[in-house]
């Protein structure tokens, strides 16, 4: 932040100015993007940039401004790295095969990405133990005792329960394990893993984080030099990298976080609330509802609350007419960005989740507009003779 002290300005001001190079008169305020396999490198190796699967200047100020957002001001003292890879996914494998060894064994939440059964089968074909439980009530802490690496995930995707980070970090380091959160769905505006306890703050960019729906990338934050050291070392391994231009995109999008998620949230809410009154629907799952079964404990522990609301309509061709009457709302996978999107999630066949189980993600449209399609469109999908 240029000039500035990280941990003593507002989400916006933060977003706009996080990761900025010292202002030098003629240059771009964020420079663009390096395109760079090689770099000059006489005589003995020094410096910071080498080679492109090393390390990479665009690299560098995304990444400083994902540690301002993410712990203001550092973790107890110490400097937060973060560290910025081609996917969400290639982020979550980073940590966990990092970090884990043969013989060890691993808490995952049962309900979590739908990617994580695909780690779980890797890890288990690797020797590591694979334990599950559900996120809500802190279940994991039934499973924890002898585990190396507790995996948190929350609010949960999709079916938005939420944890006790403070409490299940301070139970997993009394027992000798780690903690690593997967903050994707509040994103650092929402929620500070770091600051709750946790060791590694992990998440997929391509969400809310960068919000356009228009490119893949992933982070690991941590307030230990040594473990974002192996986990460093293993983006270099497998050369899980992101691409110069997508982490510039990347960088150009946080200047917008705070506005887009103050939009994008609020309209979570008043949709949410607004499904509530529906007969045909139910299951209506937002943490910052009131009487939602989460907003206790996320009340405690977040800032706002994400843009994703999860419910139920009553079947299959139930939730398929709803969503081919949607005109303001996209038919797609994914969650986070500008433009609102919907899914029939049990079409992927991963997730615990109702044939009618609809993830929608709210965007910056119009609350009255938003709200006016998705009722329409219920309306529509509850007459028998609706076409699909």
């Amino acid at each position: 932040m240029t000039g500035a002290t990280p941990g003593r300005h507002g989400d916006g001001t933060r977003a706009v100015r996080a990761g900025l190079p010292p202002a030098v008169k003629n240059e771009p305020t964020l420079p663009g993007p390096v395109f760079a396999a090689h770099f000059h490198l006489a005589g003995d190796v020094s410096g910071p940039y080498a080679y492109g699967r090393d390390e990479n200047p665009t690299w560098t100020h995304l990444e400083r401004a994902v540690a301002e957002l993410e712990a203001p001001g550092g973790i107890d003292g110490r400097p937060v790295e973060a560290l910025v890879f081609a996917s969400g996914m290639a982020a979550v494998s980073a940590v966990l095969f990092s970090q884990l060894r043969a013989g060890d064994a691993v808490v995952l939440p049962s309900d979590g990405y739908q990617a994580l059964p695909l780690v779980r089968d890797r890890l288990t074909e690797y020797g590591v133990e694979v334990r599950t439980a559900p996120t809500g009530g802190d279940a994991q802490l039934d499973v924890l005792e002898g585990a190396r690496l507790l995996w948190l995930e929350t609010p949960s995707n999709p079916g938005l329960d939420v944890c006790d980070i403070r409490r299940l970090a301070d139970a997993a380091h009394a027992r000798g394990a780690l903690v690593a959160v997967d903050n994707t769905l509040a994103t650092p505006l929402g929620q500070r893993p770091l600051e709750l306890g946790a060791d590694f703050s992990v998440a997929s960019a391509t969400k809310q984080l960068t919000g356009h729906g228009d490119l893949l990338l992933g982070y690991v934050t941590c307030a230990d030099a040594g473990r974002a050291a192996s986990v460093r070392r293993w983006r270099k391994i497998v050369g899980a990298i992101p691409g110069p231009m997508e982490t510039w995109l990347a960088h150009r999008s946080l200047a917008t976080l705070q506005l887009r998620a103050d939009r994008q949230d609020a309209n979570a809410l008043a949709l949410a609330g607004a499904l509530l009154a529906r007969p045909e629907v139910s299951g209506v799952r937002y943490p910052g509802l009131p009487d939602d079964p989460a907003h206790a404990v996320a009340a405690r522990q977040m800032r706002r609350f994400g843009c994703v609301v999860s419910f139920e309509l009553p079947s299959r061709e139930h939730a398929e007419r709803f969503l081919a009457a949607l005109t303001l709302v996209d038919d797609a996978t994914s969650f986070g960005g500008v433009r609102s999107t919907a899914e029939r999630r049990a079409r992927w066949g991963g997730d615990p989740v109702a044939d009618g189980f609809i993830r929608f993600s709210a965007g910056a449209e119009d609350p009255e507009d938003l709200i006016t399609d998705v009722l329409h469109a219920l309306d529509t999908a509850a007459r028998p003779s609706a076409s699909t």
